[in-house]
C-alpha cells in the first residue's frame, strides 16, 4: 500500500465532510483529473493507479487518531468521529482508464463519501508517475537541506508558513521529511501542516478551513449570486466562529467581497488568497476592511498561490505593517527534489443537490482566468449572473 492511514489527506476535506454530513447528506457529486501540464503517462499507469486505489479500501480511522482529532479538533461532532471510524474508501466510485499516454479519473457518488478522493488520489497519480517513468530524485540528506534552507530564510524574514502539499508531492516519503525538518527547524516560522496525518506524526497544528467546491456546490443548489453568501451562512452555522479563514476565488474576489459584509468581515479571523495578483489582492483585502470600520491588522490573509521565497518575500514586504499574514506553500516544498513538479488537478464538475431534478455542472471562476474550470457554457452564464467582465 502506497497510503498508510485515511488521515493522509488535507484538513479541509475533514472539516468539509463534516459540514456536508450535517447540511447536505443527500447531496451527490462527481469530480475529474485535470491534467494542466499535459503530462505524457507511461503504459500501465491506469493499472497501477487502479490497484493503489483498491489497496485504499483497506484505510480506517485507528484508535489513535480517533482521539487524536477529539483533542485536537473539538469543533468536528463526536458523532462526526464514529461516522469516520466506520467509512472505507469504495473504489468502485472511481473511474480509472488510459488511452495512449492520456489517463481520466473521474468519481462520481454521495458528496461526503466522494469528497475525501481529490486529495490522495492526486498525490497517487504524482508519486506513481514520477515511479513508473523512473524520474530519480536527490537523496533524503539533501531534501533535508533543501527544506531546511528555505525554512531558515522564511524564519529571517519573520513570516509564519504552513505546508500545503500533500495533493502534488512527489511521493509520501518525501513529504514526511519536509515536514519533520520544518518542525525541527522552523520554530518561531513553521505553524502547522494541512496534511492530518503527518501533522499528527509531528505533533503540529493541522490547517485549513474549506475549498472551492464548497461554494461551487451552493451554486448548484442556490444560484451562482447566492453562491458565496450561503457558503459563508452555513460555515458559520456550523462552526460557530471556529475555522474562521474565508476562501475569495471561487467567482473572483470582486464577487466576494461585494457579499463579505461587515457581518462576515467581523466573524471571520481573514481571508485566503489562491489565484491573480496578491499584491492586488492585498489592496482589495485592506480596503475592504477599512471601508467596513474594520482594523486590518486585527485580520489574516493566508496566502497560498504557487508560493516560493521570492514570491513570500515580495508580499511580506508589502504587505508588513498593514494587516496580518500568513503563508500556505505547497509544492515548491513537497516535491523541489530534482524533477519538475506535475501541474494537475481534480475539480467537481457536476452536483446533485438533494431532490434537485438534474445533474448541475458548476464552476469556477478564480482571479486567473487561465485557471477557469468548467464547461465553458456554464463559465459563460456564471460571467453574465455575476457581471464578471
Amino acid at each position: 500500500m502506497i497510503l498508510t492511514s485515511i488521515l493522509d489527506n488535507d484538513f479541509y476535506k475533514f472539516t468539509m465532510q463534516h459540514a456536508v454530513i450535517k447540511l447536505f447528506p443527500k447531496a451527490r457529486a462527481r469530480y475529474t483529473f485535470i491534467n494542466r501540464g499535459k503530462h505524457a503517462f507511461p503504459p500501465g499507469f491506469a493499472e497501477a493507479l487502479k490497484a493503489a486505489v483498491n489497496d485504499m479500501r483497506h484505510l480506517q480511522l485507528t484508535a489513535e487518531e480517533k482521539e487524536y482529532l477529539a483533542i485536537t479538533c473539538p469543533y468536528l461532532d463526536p458523532t462526526y468521529l464514529d461516522f469516520l471510524q466506520g467509512y472505507r474508501y469504495d473504489p468502485s466510485e472511481v473511474y480509472i482508464s488510459q488511452h495512449g499516454n492520456d489517463v481520466e479519473v473521474l468519481t462520481s457518488g454521495y458528496w461526503y463519501r466522494t469528497i475525501l478522493w481529490e486529495v490522495p488520489l492526486m498525490s497517487l497519480i504524482c508519486e506513481l508517475y514520477y515511479r513508473l517513468t523512473g524520474e530519480q530524485r536527490v537523496g533524503d540528506e539533501e531534501v533535508i537541506r533543501i527544506t531546511r534552507e528555505k525554512i531558515e530564510k522564511y524564519k529571517e524574514l519573520g513570516v509564519t508558513v504552513a505546508e500545503f502539499g500533500t495533493r502534488r508531492r512527489y511521493s509520501l516519503d518525501v513529504h514526511r521529511l519536509v515536514v519533520q525538518t520544518l518542525k525541527q527547524y522552523g520554530t518561531g516560522s513553521f505553524i502547522g501542516s494541512s496534511n492530518i496525518y503527518l501533522s499528527m506524526q509531528n505533533g503540529v497544528k493541522p490547517v485549513g478551513t474549506h475549498a472551492h467546491e464548497w461554494f461551487m456546490f451552493h451554486a448548484a443548489k442556490y444560484g451562482f449570486k447566492m453562491a458565496n453568501m450561503l457558503g459563508l451562512e452555513n460555515w458559520v452555522q456550523i462552526y460557530r466562529g471556529d475555522l474562521g479563514i474565508a476562501l475569495s476565488d471561487t467567482y473572483t474576489s470582486t464577487v466576494f467581497f461585494e457579499q463579505f459584509d461587515k457581518k462576515f468581515a467581523k466573524l471571520f479571523d481573514g481571508v485566503r488568497h489562491d489565484s491573480g495578483d496578491p499584491i492586488i489582492f492585498a489592496e482589495k483585502t485592506i480596503t475592504h476592511y477599512k471601508k467596513m470600520g474594520i482594523d486590518p491588522l486585527s485580520k489574516t490573509i493566508i496566502f497560498s498561490d504557487g508560493l516560493d521565497y521570492e514570491k513570500v518575500a515580495h508580499i511580506a514586504e508589502h504587505c508588513k505593517g498593514r494587516i496580518g499574514m500568513s503563508f500556505g506553500i505547497g509544492t515548491d516544498f513537497t516535491n523541489d527534489v530534482g524533477q519538475p513538479a506535475m501541474n494537475i488537478v481534480i475539480k467537481m464538475y457536476e452536483a446533485l443537490p438533494e431532490n434537485a431534478p438534474r445533474w448541475t455542472e458548476v464552476v469556477k471562476l478564480s482571479d486567473t482566468s487561465g485557471k477557469y474550470t468548467g464547461d465553458p457554457k456554464m463559465i459563460t452564464l456564471a460571467r453574465e449572473m455575476l457581471d464578471i467582465v
